[in-house]
């Protein structure tokens, strides 16, 4: 209904005023690259609840502007109105009720579970819970005679962040240190540990509970630091040898030039799986240029450590190894398992690559640390059949032999054959957590039933749905009805390819650079409010300018030829640029990336107004319908980035996007519209 609402208004002044659609479209663009911007300023400022009430004071003090001006005391009426609901609802707000599903809704069952704590940021809303009966230690070895001692929790947005590690966690008889993850450290003596993505610091814990002297812990969520710092009296961020960065991960990497005995990534999945929402986020940290980087800031007897939870059917555990595999091979290393072991208990699996290989003492260790964890080892150069499984027996043994061809010569055939994507990912298609392979549904439905498959990997059947949902629903209630009008006079059809390319074009493009400039930038929020905030602003720019032109086929054309040419450069260019931008400071990596969006978006402005000044004088009775086509066919370009952007890449985006404008400049050739 807002939207409904908010374009019909906008298609109002467009159609009442549309000799001026240059100055109005400028405002437009550019009041929405202001939004974007001030909705991130607001969601550092005011509590979730209370943001609809605060938003709402733009379009009632517009409406408000729209009064004749002799009725300036209604104008001030409605807008102190306006005001004095946002103000009822900022200190009064309504409080968000938390899924049932979701895993703060089941913690609030426990015995007197509360929330203590409640913060708030772009990035989510932070709470942290306390109940005696919160306990908290996954992939526990059976070894561990102590009781497990009761943890506050961490939750962002009604989803677990991990538990607050107090000092009862530290100490070499903690539960971490009965876990996968405590391999790396009985290895080899650790000096210096860099835990990327470190959450609330559980893996920060146990790298000082190991004897790690500098440790350095990168996360970019500052609310869910702070809310660890707050809630309990000594946590492991207050130790004297631990430096917390709140930073992207990856681009804390990409900029670092340190030296580590050791990183840490997060752990992967879920306990029991997940059922695949994660598919369609961007995940910059596990691509195999992310790893390379790490690779490049060890020590010569450093080493990179990864966990993941053991999935049924797996996904997290084999693209994670493909991952590490891939690295070593680029790194010159044709034998992976000269320098990579791995150690599996009964809920996940640890993976530690080393810079130098493995020596018998590092073997030695990871027998005896296995042996008294009662662990299997998964991965080792001289492993023996009967030591995969020792203590956890596998009733499919699948794995072993995934396992044992991802690591070998004949690894792509596995990504083939395999009914999941578990290839490794780069940073031009950087969905880790996409798994789903189209062509292989009818084997899933076959081994898992056709109700189960959702369950794997429903985050890509989302997005495949969506974009039918909005393409059906742009054909059923924009072109359908509005083809069959014969008083629309000639040049529909033009009109439709004209408007629908610039819509779904636009759209493509801003897709493709949100989530390209996220490693660029840094911080996700940061970089959608950024890219949204530029392209709308210089497009407000390059629709002001097209004043200067006088609407004509040729016009139309010519500018909607020019941006398919720049966005065809773009996708060839664009890449490097930004990887080039890596390297330099902050100021001048946003520099760049306003020149980078600032050209394309100029001229992505201009062929809109120019199309409604055009149809003034040969179709004027199109121009709303001209509007709600551009309109669809952008929803519709979203779905679609999204979708194409996991399955082909940026690049490839970028592509269609160039092919989308092509086609607009091409409606103009031929007869003319009025007689088209």
């Amino acid at each position: 209904l807002p939207f409904f609402f908010g374009a019909l208004a906008i298609t109002v002044v467009f159609t009442r005023h549309v000799n001026d659609a240059g100055v109005l479209y400028f405002a437009n663009l550019a009041g929405s690259g202001a939004g974007a911007l001030l909705a991130v300023a607001s969601m550092w400022t005011a509590p979730p609840a209370t943001l609809p009430a605060i938003d709402a004071v733009l379009p009632l003090a517009g409406a408000a502007l729209m009064l004749p001006e002799t009725h300036r005391t209604r104008w001030l009426g409605s807008l102190l109105t306006a005001l004095g609901v946002a103000v009822v609802f900022t200190l009064a707000p309504n409080r968000l009720e938390v899924s049932q599903y979701k895993s703060l809704g089941r913690t609030m069952n426990l015995p007197e579970a509360s929330i203590t704590d409640e913060r708030f940021s772009p990035y989510g809303l932070v709470q942290v819970v306390a109940s005696p009966a919160l306990r908290y230690a996954p992939g526990l070895s059976l070894s561990y005679g102590s009781t497990v001692p009761v943890v506050a929790g961490v939750f962002n947005n009604g989803d677990w962040l991990g538990p607050v590690p107090e000092s009862t966690l530290f100490g070499r008889n903690g539960p971490s240190s009965f876990t996968t993850s405590a391999l790396p450290y009985r290895m080899e003596p650790r000096t210096a540990a860099l835990i990327l993505k470190s959450g609330t610091g559980e893996q920060v814990a146990l790298a000082a509970s190991e004897g790690v002297r500098k440790i350095h812990a990168v996360d970019i969520h500052g609310a869910a630091l702070d809310a660890v710092l707050t809630a309990a009296g000594s946590t492991v961020f207050s130790l004297p040898n631990v430096r917390t960065h709140v930073e992207d991960p990856r681009s804390y990497l990409d900029a670092d030039t340190a030296r580590y005995d050791l990183i840490v990534l997060p752990t992967l999945g879920a306990f029991g799986g997940t059922v695949g929402l994660t598919a369609l986020q961007e995940q910059y940290l596990l691509t195999i240029e992310a790893f390379e980087t790490m690779w490049d800031r060890l020590t010569p007897s450093g080493a990179i450590s990864i966990t993941a939870w053991i999935d049924h059917p797996a996904r997290n555990t084999l693209r994670a190894l493909a991952t590490v595999a891939e690295m070593l091979r680029r790194s010159g290393i044709d034998e992976p398992t000269a320098h990579l072991v791995a150690v599996r208990s009964w809920s996940t699996v640890t993976y530690v690559a080393t810079r130098s290989p493995l020596s018998r003492r590092d073997l030695a260790a990871t027998r005896a640390f296995s042996d008294s964890m009662r662990f299997d080892i998964l991965i080792a150069p001289d492993i023996g059949r009967e030591e995969r499984s020792r203590y956890d027996q596998l009733r499919d043994t699948s794995l072993f032999a995934l396992v044992d061809g991802i690591l070998g010569p004949d690894r792509e055939r596995i990504y083939d054959a395999y009914e999941f994507a578990v290839a490794p990912t780069d940073d031009d298609a950087p969905f880790f957590s996409q798994f789903l392979r189209w062509r292989g549904l009818g084997r899933l439905w076959d081994v898992f039933g056709a109700w189960s498959v959702p369950f794997l990997e429903l985050g890509s059947l989302l997005a495949v749905v969506t974009l039918a949902q909005v393409s059906l629903g742009a054909f059923v209630l924009i072109v359908l009805p509005l083809l069959m009008r014969t008083e629309l006079g000639r040049g529909r059809a033009r009109t439709l390819v004209y408007f629908g390319g610039l819509g779904c074009g636009f759209m493509l493009v801003e897709i493709v650079l949100m989530q390209r400039f996220i490693l660029t930038l840094g911080h996700p929020i940061y970089a959608a409010a950024f890219v949204i905030g530029s392209m709308l602003c210089f497009s407000g720019v390059g629709s002001l300018w097209s004043r200067r032109f006088t609407p004509s086929e040729r016009t139309l054309r010519g500018v909607a030829f020019a941006v398919a040419a720049v966005l065809a450069a773009w996708s060839l260019a664009l890449t490097p640029t930004l990887q080039a931008a890596l390297s330099c400071d902050v100021a001048l990596r946003w520099a760049i990336s306003a020149v980078v969006i600032g050209i394309p978006a100029f001229l992505m402005g201009m062929p809109f107004p120019l199309g409604l000044r055009f149809l003034v004088g040969h179709a004027s009775g199109q121009i709303p319908w001209a509007w709600g086509i551009n309109g669809s066919m952008s929803v519709v370009g979203a779905a679609l980035a999204v979708i194409v952007s996991i399955e082909a890449g940026f690049a490839v985006v970028m592509i269609l996007a160039a092919a989308a404008y092509a086609m607009a400049g091409a409606a103009w050739f031929g007869r003319g519209a009025a007689r088209g």
